[in-house]
This record gives C-alpha cells, structure tokens and sequence, in this order.
C-alpha cells in the first residue's frame, strides 16, 4: 500500500541560507524510491503545527534577525513541539535552527538571542568563522559510518549536559566549536547540525534513518534498496579532499 509522508518545511521564507532546501528533495526522491509519496508543506510565521499530520519536521539555517522572529513564533508552540521531540519525531535542525534550541545565543557584540531551551547547550559567536569541508565518524543503528559534509559557522557551540549524545565525532574539521571534538546533536530522532552541503544527498545513510524512523512510527517497513552508486561517489570526493592520499 502506497503510503504519502509529510514533512514540515519549517520558515523556508526565513531559515534558507546555504542551500539546505537540498535535504528535502532527497528525502522526497528517496521515499518515492521506496514506492511511497511524500508531500513538503510550507510552514510559516503564525501557522498552526497540527502533529498528527506530520512524519517529521526540517528547519534550516538563518540570520540573527531571521532567528529573532522565529524564535518569537516558536515560543508559542515550542511546549507542543518538545513534546513531541520526545515522542520520537524525526527532525533535521541545520544551524541557526540548532542553536535554538539550547538555551541561548550570544552574537560577537554581546547581543543575547534566547533560545527555546529544549537542550541545556549553548552557542558563543566570535571570530574566526569555522570554515570547511568537514568529516565525523558517526553511528546509525550501531554501525559507524562516516558522513560529510560543509561547515560555515561563527557560533561555538558547547554541549552543557554531559548526557547529550553529539551527532558524530570530527575525525578532520572544527564541530560543534574546535575544542571537543563533536559536530551537533542526536536527541532520540532529532539531528542538530552544522553540516550543510546539504547534508542527506552525501550520505544516505543517515536520509534512511530518517525515512526509516517515520515509516517505523507508522508501523511499516521499507522493502527493497536503492542504487546509491552516485551519492556514495559525491561521498567518497569528498572525503577525498579531506583526507588526501
């Protein structure tokens, strides 16, 4: 039976730098690969998040103000959408969209930008930007894996509660801030990241995950595999360039 998935494009009008809408395509080309449907609905300022109708949520990166203003919006549904974060909603949080949801931001200036406060992490802005292909080593249902991608970030992000699980390990690149060696967040099914590029058409290990989870949380299971000749190809330059024979 051909079933349809709904992912929330959440703000795409605000949070859309560096491309991220990427990640959307691949999980929808990915689900139709799989012989199933996929609708991406908009989500905008003042639009009402009816969970029943979701599968999962995508948000990307934006500017100090962008944030300002969705962070604004977010408050009124961010007990709902916690909630639901912990009932195993699958959710891709790429920068800006990540730091909201630590406690908060603090701009090079010393401006503070609260976030939402799911998680007890929190970003420092400063000089100088951490720019560059980026490579983690990483676990999806307890294999390693390695994934990459590209980081352009002036927020150091730092991981409060020793409990939080970053998203992987940095084996060449900065992370979550050059200090400690992780790069995001993995809270249950949500991933908070840096890594833009965008990030699922290089590895679709973790665009599985992803589509794996949402047909789980409705009680089917994926059959057959796709040809993933090309993506683990994108892949491999990449980790050609980093890790240069």
């Amino acid at each position: 039976m051909q079933e349809t998935f709904v992912i929330a494009h959440m703000y795409p009008d605000l949070m859309n730098l560096y491309g991220d809408r990427g990640n959307l395509l691949c999980l929808q080309q990915r689900i139709r690969g799989y012989g199933h449907r996929c609708e991406i609905r908009s989500l905008g300022l003042e639009d009402q998040l009816d969970f029943s109708e979701l599968d999962m949520i995508f948000m990307g990166g934006g500017s100090d103000r962008e944030q300002g203003l969705v962070y604004h919006d977010l408050l009124h549904k961010a007990e709902t959408l916690r909630q639901e974060i912990d009932n195993g909603l699958p959710a891709l949080c790429i920068c800006g969209a990540y730091q909201l949801l630590g406690r908060y931001y603090q701009a090079p200036d010393g401006t503070m930008l609260q976030g939402l406060g799911f998680f007890d992490l929190y970003t420092e802005g400063r000089a100088p930007r951490l720019i560059g292909n980026i490579l983690l080593e990483s676990a999806v249902a307890g294999e390693k894996i390695s994934v990459v991608g590209f980081e352009n970030h002036g927020g150091r992000t730092y991981l409060h509660d020793p409990d939080l699980k970053p998203f992987g390990t940095v084996i060449k690149g900065h992370g979550n801030n050059g200090e400690d060696g992780g790069e995001g967040l993995w809270y249950k099914n949500l991933i908070g990241t840096y890594l833009h590029g965008p990030l699922l058409p290089k590895n679709p290990a973790i665009a599985d995950y992803f589509i794996q989870t949402m047909a789980a949380r409705r009680g089917l299971t994926l059959t057959g595999t796709l040809d993933d000749t090309i993506e683990h190809f994108a892949h491999q330059q990449v980790k050609n360039k980093i890790l240069p024979k």
